[in-house]
């Protein structure tokens, strides 16, 4: 499985292997032990998550705290979606720090998000459909985030502020220094 290392140590960007013909096309979504090998994950994905959204919906930066945090693997089945990581494991060089691909349909990439950062995408395209594997179950208690225009994270959502189209409760998270993260 051809695994591409960002700059930000344990985030990868999965970029399956096409076999196209006249008939279509077949790839390997998902397989544990080559997944396990490339990026070291050894966990066990338990909860799959299905996700639908129109244009300019922001939706992040999401993360669980320990002890139920989550690694993810999420992927886009219909549409475009700009999705972002950010580090906020304490101890880790790039805390605070982002990374973002472009996630479609057409390009088939995945990006695997490992426990320790916030999540959140944006939708490109007229409608889109992620599907995301977590590796551990969605515990309320233990929600927390990161507010998406944090200023000091300073991230290009890819769509316009006046576009975008954001949850009453994603306006209430506050910034990376204002909140507490035992990572």
């Amino acid at each position: 499985m051809p695994f591409v290392t960002t700059p930000i140590q344990g985030l990868y960007v999965f970029e399956p292997r096409l076999f196209v013909d006249e008939r279509g096309y077949f790839y390997e979504s998902f397989n544990l032990k080559q997944f396990s090998e490339a990026t070291g994950f050894e966990g066990n994905f338990v909860q799959d998550n299905h996700s639908y959204s129109t244009y300019g919906v922001m939706r992040g930066l999401h993360l669980q705290l320990p002890p139920n945090a989550q690694s993810k693997l999420v992927r886009v089945v219909n549409g475009e979606v700009y999705d972002v990581a950010v580090d906020v494991r304490k101890k880790s060089p790039t805390y605070g720090q982002h990374f973002g691909v472009n996630l479609s349909a057409e390009n088939k990439k995945q990006f695997f998000i490992p426990q320790g950062f916030a999540h959140g995408f944006v939708v490109l395209s007229e409608s889109a459909e992620l599907l995301y594997k977590c590796d551990n179950y969605y515990a309320p208690q233990s929600e927390s985030g990161l507010l998406y225009n944090d200023k000091d994270l300073n991230i290009d959502w890819k769509v316009s502020a006046d576009k975008m189209l954001v949850s009453g409760k994603d306006l209430l998270l506050k910034t990376l220094k204002e909140t507490e993260i035992n990572f």
